[in-house]
């Protein structure tokens, strides 16, 4: 027997925020919920078969509290506010994180919640107060993206009952395209583009120039660790030298490769370079970020990649 998967019915509600009440939330009884009523129904038949009253009392007693479990497992989600806040850029075919936040007036039991074709979150309990969860989802397209509607539901206490609602948030997710190892074009300030295999990136150990400082990794040299950082508590870092000749990368799509696969390619070498520290640039057709590094700089070229027409 192939059962309807309820909680796709009644309309999707959208905005950035959203209340549950009586005119979005919908009540349906369970399976074991349904076996539950089958059996209030059994023992009526029973009962009047047999003139007994034991029977019949067992009935009542069932339907009343499969009442009472209608209303208490409504109350459980009513109420309760939901709201969407700015989602940070993820990778595509990467699990990517939705960032939500409810806030409950009361203790509220095992709600749960799924973004559609989405992991779900294991039940929860909601105390008093804000609470700020995380929904898991996927997505194999680049650009800004909004995943499909989320899904809120419980049937606490009993389990006789569920209640559930739908909501589609207003904020778009950044998905920067997926990393993939490739060839990478770069493209100098006044020379043609060239291969990133033929272009010099980074320090070089042998150089004489002091240029910047990372993070010290377990492979420098002793005499590389910059001491006077170690002493003023920043921790263990390494000094960077650069020749003074060495250009620095200006990344660019590699040509005659497909461009959504030159634009994989980019993601991951921007994300190999930043890890390692180094200086870079990236242009685009419709876009020129002069080279620098860190975090923010990172950020802000996976942010071009993933807009890029």
């Amino acid at each position: 027997m192939r059962f309807v998967d309820v909680t796709r019915l009644g309309p999707v509600q959208t905005g950035s925020e959203l209340r549950l009440g009586l005119r979005n939330l919908y009540v349906l009884p369970t399976r074991f919920g349904a076996l539950w009523l089958a059996g209030a129904a059994l023992l009526q038949m029973v009962g009047i078969q047999t003139q007994r009253n034991g029977p019949l009392l067992l009935s009542f007693l069932m339907l009343a509290l499969m009442l009472l479990a209608l209303h208490l497992t409504h109350f459980n989600l009513q109420g309760l506010e939901l709201q969407s806040t700015e989602p940070r850029p993820g990778f595509a075919d990467e699990p990517l994180r939705y960032p939500l936040q409810l806030r409950s007036d009361g203790r509220r039991e095992a709600i749960c919640l799924q973004l559609e074709n989405g992991e779900p979150l294991q039940p929860q309990r909601l105390d008093p107060g804000i609470t700020r969860v995380g929904l898991s989802w996927n997505c194999s397209r680049r650009g800004l993206q909004r995943p499909g509607p989320v899904l809120i539901r419980s049937t606490a206490p009993l389990g006789l009952f569920l209640c559930w609602s739908r909501w589609q948030p207003t904020w778009e997710q950044a998905v920067i395209p997926a990393r993939r190892q490739g060839p990478v074009g770069s493209a100098g300030a006044d020379q043609p583009e060239r291969s990133l295999a033929e272009q010099r990136i980074g320090a070089r150990e042998g150089s004489e120039h002091w240029h910047d400082l990372r993070p010290h990794r377990p492979q420098d040299s002793q005499a590389r660790l910059a001491w006077k950082a170690l002493a003023q508590g920043r921790g263990r870092l390494s000094k960077v030298f650069r020749d003074e000749e060495t250009e620095t990368v200006v990344l660019a799509p590699e040509p005659g490769v497909p461009h959504e696969r030159a634009l994989q390619h980019l993601s991951a070498a921007i994300w190999q370079l930043s890890q390692r520290g180094e200086r870079y640039g990236l242009r685009l057709a419709d876009t020129l970020i002069p080279p620098g590094h860190g975090r923010e700089h990172r950020d802000r070229c996976l942010l071009a990649l993933a807009l890029t027409s």
